[in-house]
């Protein structure tokens, strides 16, 4: 009687949960109607999309899996360069490969099987380079992913290899965010779905990976992370759950970085550093290690604060004929590090810990029952 109580609570969480997020996309879809198109509300909440899905693509290494992996930007490259140079118009790749001839890729595939592709390219790296790699352990796994994110990104700017990713100089002209816009026979857009197509491909693959944890081989996965000895000892294969969960990791983040591409419109090697890869990680550790929806939610509250609610400290501002003292360009980025450093101080395992949503809904109904009681 319990467990059939107890199975009652839990789907009317998720059912709840579930209609939350659907709200949220509905609300999504009136905005971007109702609002103009060059709001930072739409800006915030694209790039939220895309940083949501590599987050948890990296939580589901570092969190559930214990596989401190750093190299979320070498795999998010491989994903946007596949994307632009498979989705670029074979029109327009004389203009693009200006230096190279054109270059010899000379066939265009549609935006979702270039993306697809992304994922693929992104996880075949990865095994290759998990091969050896997942061997180490801690700092040193951290260090020698790190080092083939900086590795692929010196590669892809190799002029020898020009003809495929035209060198140094950025991929551009191909499909964006923006061409999910329905269009009239005039040309006018009478549909608006270019922030609501993106929110819809991540969710699609956030939700993929919460299957994913809530299944036998993601509780195997959280078995390693706890103790490996224990696991093994259970007959769980080590090696093999490592390396699927690093490509399944790298697969996401390759869809993550053609995501990002669509989102700049443009792509360049040198944008994808080891700052980006420190910027997913401090989203993995603000929204909690553990939890996809901490993950989902520190994005878009990371992007915001970020991008958009801090930017009027980078400008100079006049009060009473006297001007405010610090407010000049780039002390918005000293805000925001003493804003993290206090979240960090205070929240010590992120806003969500180690819950997802549906927990909350728990929670209260088992404190209401608790003060009936």
């Amino acid at each position: 009687m319990n467990n059939q109580l107890t199975k009652k609570k839990i789907d009317s969480a998720t059912i709840l949960s579930a209609v939350i997020v659907v709200c949220l996309y509905v609300a999504v879809f009136i905005a971007e109607q109702l609002i103009a198109p060059t709001s930072m509300l739409f800006t915030v909440l694209k790039k939220g999309a895309t940083y949501a899905l590599v987050a948890v693509s990296m939580n589901l290494c570092n969190g559930f899996t214990g596989i401190f992996s750093l190299g979320q930007a070498g795999f998010m490259l491989l994903g946007a360069y596949t994307y632009g140079i498979l989705t670029l118009p074979v029109a327009e790749r004389v203009n693009v490969y200006q230096y190279y001839g054109g270059g010899l890729v000379q066939f265009t595939l549609p935006w979702f099987v270039a993306m697809l592709l992304g994922g693929l390219v992104a996880a075949l790296f990865a095994f290759l380079i998990g091969l050896p790699v997942l061997r180490l352990k801690s700092d040193y796994l951290a260090i020698a992913t790190l080092g083939f994110a900086e590795i692929i990104r010196a590669i892809f700017q190799w002029d020898k290899l020009g003809p495929i990713t035209n060198g140094s100089n950025m991929l551009r002209l191909f499909p964006n965010f923006n061409d999910f816009n329905i269009r009239g026979a005039d040309g006018q857009v009478t549909v608006y779905l270019s922030t609501l197509v993106p929110l819809l491909i991540a969710g699609a693959c956030i939700g993929i990976i919460v299957m994913l944890i809530n299944s036998t081989f993601g509780r195997a996965l959280k078995a390693i992370r706890d103790d490996e000895i224990a696991a093994e000892a259970m007959g769980i294969r080590l090696a093999s759950h490592k390396r699927l969960a690093f490509c399944i990791s790298s697969f996401f983040a390759g869809i993550g970085g053609a995501m990002l591409a669509m989102y700049q419109s443009t792509v360049q090697a040198k944008g994808f550093t080891t700052a980006m890869t420190y910027e997913i990680l401090l989203i993995v550790v603000i929204g909690g290690i553990g939890s996809v929806t901490g993950s989902c939610i520190s994005s878009f509250l990371f992007v915001a604060a970020s991008e958009w609610w801090l930017r009027f400290l980078d400008q100079k501002q006049m009060i009473g004929g006297f001007e405010v003292p610090l407010l000049r360009n780039g002390f918005r980025l000293v805000v925001f590090s003493i804003i993290i450093m206090i979240v960090v101080l205070f929240f010590r395992q992120g806003i969500m810990g180690t819950r997802e949503l549906p927990d909350l809904f728990r929670g209260r109904r088992k404190a209401k029952g608790g003060a009936k009681s």
